[in-house]
């Protein structure tokens, strides 16, 4: 059967213009998963239906041919067998003869896909027994609040070192339960690099010391973790968390919003030392303790059953695929081409962030002709390349290279900007 045209086809026919790598190949087994167009008679086979899907997850390197290149901050693109796994499952889930979204978190059904992400989740960071894992709501924004709200007292003092806006923000929900300082903060330099450690002016009674392991927005990213003078280490991972191996005893204190790189948007992770729960402070609401939670095991209240169902089936994939350290290797190759592109365009483009801590998931850069950005955006996007326009906040440009995406998707970009370029320059 003849394809339909694809803007990648089209582009490949051009003489004038560089060849793209064309990766987007078509996937026969698709239309095998796809709900049928007609009427369908509905019947009851919980036999066939565990059997098929009991299957394993099967990791599918390029892109399918119906699918663009997402380069989203977040919600975040998701791997592409992740996704049909859970389009196979979504009607009958393994013979149970409902859905994951009808079921009772309080089921025998739920309570194994919830015990089986966290023990997942514990075998790819190596947690150690001694933290417990919580899958909450309300987002890493949330935990702003939380943590001060659950670790210390109003007058305690609190160290956060900013090294740009969700690092700000965490800093000034803290203002409201705690007395937090900031060490030290890279606004004055619009946020382009992470200071020496060993000159940091901790607070000798700090309390704890919060750091954003990766800004989202302007592309820092901790390659080390600072040490503070009372051991407790807080770290808010939403953007790089389960995109490379954490020694998890480094900290009381690592959370994480999903959709990154676990999952959809709606879980947030918290992992917290069990002797650092129990002691929230009186004012604290009852969904925001971590006593409550850990106590009933996530399950205090109804939680977003169907996100952590697919954080469970993205920790799966990661093991598939050898665990954290082979993961860390692929997304280290993707930032290499990328970064290199960049470095190499002679100006046109160029990237702000320190190179020593350039983040392996978020790439922001600029244009050395800033009234192109537009056109570099809509031209993308025509090339099944989207959400390439940098935060609101910062303007440029910023890809977005999660686990999920594909090198394809890396090699694609890159090949499109030195096209763009070309034309350009």
């Amino acid at each position: 059967m003849a394809m339909a045209t694809s803007p990648h086809s089209l582009l490949l026919q051009n003489p004038n213009r560089p060849l793209l790598k064309n990766t987007i190949s078509p996937i026969t087994h698709l239309n095998t998963l796809h709900l049928p167009a007609k009427p369908i008679s509905i019947k009851c086979s919980a036999t066939a239906a565990q059997t098929q899907d009991q299957r394993p997850l099967t990791h599918t390197p390029t892109q399918s041919q119906d699918r663009v290149f997402n380069f989203a901050a977040g919600p975040a693109i998701l791997p592409e067998n992740v996704l049909l796994k859970a389009q196979s499952e979504l009607y009958n889930w393994r013979g149970s003869g409902m859905s994951v979204m009808e079921m009772s978190h309080r089921g025998k059904e739920f309570l194994s896909i919830i015990q089986k992400a966290e023990a997942d989740l514990r075998t790819l960071l190596d947690i150690p027994s001694e933290y417990a894992v919580l899958f909450l709501q309300g987002g890493a924004t949330t935990q702003f609040a939380a943590i001060p709200l659950n670790v210390v007292k109003p007058e305690d003092s609190v160290d956060y070192l900013v090294t740009g806006s969700w690092g700000d923000k965490a800093f000034k929900e803290a203002q409201k339960y705690s007395k937090p300082k900031v060490i030290w903060s890279g606004k004055s330099e619009k946020y382009t690099r992470i200071p020496a450690f060993e000159g940091l002016e901790q607070s000798p009674d700090a309390k704890y010391l919060h750091i954003c392991a990766n800004e989202t927005i302007h592309g820092v990213e901790f390659k080390d973790y600072p040490t503070p003078k009372n051991g407790l280490l807080v770290a808010d991972m939403s953007s790089n968390f389960c995109s490379k191996p954490v020694d998890v005893s480094k900290f009381g204190i690592i959370y994480a919003g999903a959709q990154k790189n676990v999952g959809p948007s709606g879980v947030t992770i918290v992992i917290i030392r069990k002797d650092l729960i129990g002691n929230a402070q009186e004012i604290t609401p009852i969904m925001l303790d971590y006593k409550i939670h850990a106590e009933n095991n996530s399950l205090y209240n109804t939680p977003p059953c169907y996100c952590i169902y697919m954080c469970g089936l993205v920790f799966e994939d990661l093991l598939e695929q050898g665990g954290l350290v082979e993961v860390e290797k692929k997304n280290k190759k993707k930032a290499e081409i990328l970064y290199k592109a960049i470095d190499e365009s002679n100006g046109f483009y160029r990237s702000p962030v320190e190179k020593s801590v350039r983040s392996l998931m978020n790439v922001p850069f600029t244009l050395e002709k800033p009234e192109l950005e537009a056109d570099f955006v809509k031209e993308a996007a025509k090339e099944k390349m989207i959400q390439l326009k940098g935060h609101r906040s910062v303007g440029g440009m910023r890809a977005s290279i999660y686990n999920a995406m594909p090198l394809a998707g890396v090699e694609n970009l890159v090949a499109f900007m030195k096209d763009f370029q070309a034309r350009h320059a």
